[in-house]
């Protein structure tokens, strides 16, 4: 880093640091219940003139709780596209077109979040255009096929990367009864079949696609009274659901588990080695302290790493950590490896660098430069309104509420050694341990 960058870097963080002493999350909010249990949460902004919307549905792949019907909550990913009586999709199209938008969507294991931004006088009709499809979605049987054929083309389009055949076996190995089993995707066989599910398609928007599972996210330069009177004009008549899914908890693990995978074509092999982890919380440091171990023992700068990546050249990749989640998922490092012969080493020095948080405390200057660091680094990310909208999204699937962010950063900020000695023998034990490997088929080409 040249003299200059580092001024920069010492200015950015002492403000940084000022600014949110006491909150990482800087932009003040709005947020608002509407009497059908919709969430309307508005941040105002200096970026001028831009608006980015997030609709965040808190349903994803966990929600998918029937045999045989994975895969649904990212099918709608695609379906909400198809329009609806008073937008067609070409018409939807138009409008964005018209507006210069950029728009997308996306699903994880616990929300699917459709996302746009755009100037802000076109606020009106985009909020208006948005309340239609969500309330009104339209699409024929012959679409609704249309769009599932698209879906297992995208899973196969997938299937050709062995890191997603790796963490497809993972989830389904390390799982048994919850729904995390298995990926955003869903199960093969369930892809497949979708065609003939047309009717189950409008039960699964009937259930998830209502007010109490949605939250209306908008940043940038508004008014949130002017919002909040925009969303009751579409958004107030749309009727609460009352389904709840029964989502079975994954039982504790009692012994290590292992699986393999045979890749068709040539390829470097891949090695994953996961723990049990805890559900995202904010009002402990269970997580944060995972977070801690993933980056000292695993991250760039570790001496795993500069063992493994930059001395001894015996893998090229190395990384990995606990991802936040609504209920308990996993801590995740995987590896790729130049030589079969090294993957048994490499998982053994994986499970040792784990071990020893567990026995041997962190220095405790190197974990305040750690969080330090994770304070700057976030604050510096909330460089526009759509970073500002998407990183709300995804903590709003877990909590609702932006407040959740302060509450979770200030974990990290209470995190001492002794916490991430105890999260390491709480959670980076063997009985809760799952090792996958993938190499290719021998004489593959």
């Amino acid at each position: 880093m040249t003299p200059k960058k580092l001024i920069l870097f010492a200015a950015l963080f002492a403000a940084t640091s000022l600014f949110a002493a006491e909150k990482i999350f800087p932009y003040p909010y709005v947020q608002e219940d509407l009497p059908n249990g919709l969430r309307l949460i508005t941040i105002p902004n200096d970026y001028p003139n831009i608006v980015s919307l997030f609709i965040v549905v808190g349903t994803g792949s966990r929600n998918e709780v029937e045999p045989g019907k994975s895969g649904f909550a990212h099918l709608f990913e695609h379906l909400m596209f198809r329009g609806s009586p008073e937008f067609s999709p070409a018409r939807y199209q138009e409008v964005l077109q018209k507006a210069g938008a950029a728009s997308n969507a996306f699903t994880s294991d616990d929300l699917t979040a459709f996302h746009t931004t755009f100037s802000k006088e076109d606020l009106p009709q985009i909020l208006s255009m948005e309340a239609d499809r969500f309330q009104h979605l339209a699409y024929e049987p012959a679409a609704f096929k249309t769009e599932t054929l698209a879906v297992l083309g995208e899973y196969n389009k997938n299937s050709a990367s062995p890191t997603s055949k790796l963490y497809e076996t993972l989830r389904a190995t390390a799982f048994n009864t919850h729904t995390y089993k298995h990926t955003t995707m869903g199960f093969l066989a369930d892809i497949k079949a979708m065609p003939d599910e047309y009717d189950y398609s409008r039960q699964f928007f009937d259930r998830y696609y209502r007010p109490e599972y949605t939250t209306i996210i908008v940043v940038g330069d508004v008014d949130a009274k002017k919002v909040r009177a925009l969303v009751d004009e579409r958004w107030a008549t749309w009727k609460r659901g009352d389904f709840k899914p029964a989502i079975t908890p994954e039982p504790p693990q009692t012994a290590p588990r292992t699986a393999s995978v045979t890749w068709p074509s040539k390829t470097l092999p891949w090695i994953a080695v996961a723990w049990r982890a805890p559900a995202y919380s904010d009002d402990n440091e269970d997580l944060a302290a995972l977070d801690a171990i993933s980056l000292m023992g695993f991250g760039s700068t570790s001496p795993l790493y500069q063992k493994l990546v930059i001395d001894e050249q015996k893998v090229d990749r190395i990384g990995g950590g606990a991802s936040d989640h609504v209920d308990p998922e996993l801590f995740t490092v995987t590896s790729r490896v130049r030589n079969p012969a090294d993957l048994k080493s490499i998982e053994q020095q994986i499970e040792a660098t784990a071990k020893q948080f567990a026995t041997v405390p962190v220095d405790a200057k190197k974990l305040e430069t750690l969080k330090q660091h994770l304070r700057y680094q976030f604050a510096q990310s909330l460089n526009n309104s759509e970073s500002i909208a998407g990183t709300v999204a995804s903590y709003v699937a877990l909590r609702r509420t932006p407040e959740t962010i302060n509450r979770y950063y200030d974990t990290y900020a209470k995190l001492t050694p002794e916490d991430i000695q105890k999260a390491a023998k709480k959670y980076l034990i063997d009985n809760n341990r799952t090792v996958v490997t993938l190499t290719a088929e021998e004489g593959a080409k």
